[in-house]
Order: structure tokens, then C-alpha cells, then sequence
């Protein structure tokens, strides 16, 4: 089972997102049967069997074995990833393009990068998985607290100046063999998980 895997085609986005299947998928990071899944989720066992064969179909879930009980012959099915993200190459004809209007101060343009983001990094996992082989990536997480706007906005300036210089001083144009690479810095308000209150807003993301 993968950590993650990437959904690019449309009708396989399309099937994972119904609210019966994401769970099903969800109980599905340990091996289970239509009949014991039935038990769990509340619904017949021939609907969930249908819905199972449906993710089948489009590799979100695989057999792992069968079991034979009696006259039955019992699939026991696995998600084929721990989790899942849908790609915006499902969506590509409403895709965002962070080309059309850049800007470092607003919000939807970081959206539009991340979503690029998304997609460019899924389309390598996909076909480094076909490939059999590993993608170089690099990515730091974390978290800074800002005493003020001011600290903020002083701190993106900093940041930029100090990405800039390490790309001048790294970047080989005509390097025989090279390979480019994107690079993608954000910064963005905290969000406390958990609270409940996804739609709050600060002063530093009301950009509309």
C-alpha cells in the first residue's frame, strides 16, 4: 500500500468523492470483506460489493486474497494508498494558472502555485512509480510567529532576497546533463486544526 497516491483521471475522481466510498476507502487502510465492511458502514452487503467493484475498477482498492467459506468465496479487498489526492490534471479544462495573473500578495495566485504544485508532483510520482524509481524532492514545514505586520512583511522581503541569491548562485543555464527544478516558497496564516472554524479570517488573509 502507498502512503499517498495521486488520481488523475476524472471518472476516478469522480467515483472517490461519494461519501459512501470515501469511507469505505477509509476503512479499507486494513484488508476487509463486503460482508464485514457491511457490518461497519450500515448497508447491505450486495451494495457494498457494488460499491467495492467500483473502486476496483478504477485501482483505488485491490484484492488481496480469497477466502473460501462454504459454498462462498469471500474477496478481501485493501485500499491501494493510505490516502488520496486528486489532481487538478482531473480537473484540466478548470484548472487554475498561476500565468495569468501573478501575484505574491494574493491568496488565490498561492492557490493556483500550490495546485500547480499538485499537479507536477503528482505526474512525477506516477510515472516514477511506473518507472520503478525515486523522485529528488525537498520541502521544509513549519512555523513562525510574527510579533507584527511589519516583522512580517520585513521577513518576505528577506526570505525573497535570500531564495533569489541561492538560485543565482546555483543556477547553470547552460549546465550539459542539468536538470531544472522548480522552486516553490509560501507563507501563509496558521490554521488550528481541529477548531472547527474553517472559514476564519485575519487581517493578513482577506484578500479577495
Amino acid at each position: 500500500m502507498l502512503d499517498v497516491a495521486v488520481i488523475e483521471d476524472p471518472a476516478a475522481a469522480e467515483v472517490s468523492l461519494d461519501p459512501v466510498r470515501t469511507r469505505l476507502l477509509a476503512e479499507l487502510s486494513e484488508p476487509g470483506s463486503a460482508t464485514m465492511l457491511a457490518a461497519k458502514v450500515g448497508l447491505p452487503r450486495q451494495k457494498v460489493n457494488y460499491h467495492l467493484k467500483t473502486l476496483e475498477r478504477y485501482g483505488l482498492v485491490e484484492l488481496v486474497e480469497e477466502r473460501r467459506k462454504g459454498n462462498v468465496t469471500e474477496r478481501i479487498m485493501r485500499a491501494t494508498a493510505a490516502s488520496f489526492v486528486i489532481s487538478p490534471v482531473a480537473l484540466s479544462a478548470v484548472a487554475p494558472d498561476p500565468s495569468r495573473a501573478p501575484d505574491q500578495l494574493s491568496a488565490r495566485w498561492m492557490l493556483a502555485v500550490a495546485s500547480q504544485l499538485v499537479r507536477d508532483v503528482g505526474r512525477l510520482i506516477t510515472g516514477a512509480a511506473k518507472a520503478r524509481q525515486k523522485v529528488a524532492t525537498f520541502a521544509i514545514d513549519g512555523e513562525v510567529r510574527f510579533a507584527s505586520a511589519a516583522d512580517r512583511a520585513a521577513f518576505a522581503r528577506e526570505l525573497a532576497e535570500t531564495v533569489i541569491a541561492l538560485v543565482g548562485k546555483y543556477h547553470a543555464e547552460g549546465a550539459e546533463g542539468g536538470r531544472d527544478h522548480r522552486v516553490v516558497v509560501a507563507v501563509h496564516p496558521s490554521i488550528t486544526r481541529g477548531s472547527g472554524d474553517t472559514g476564519a479570517t485575519t487581517s493578513a488573509s482577506k484578500e479577495q
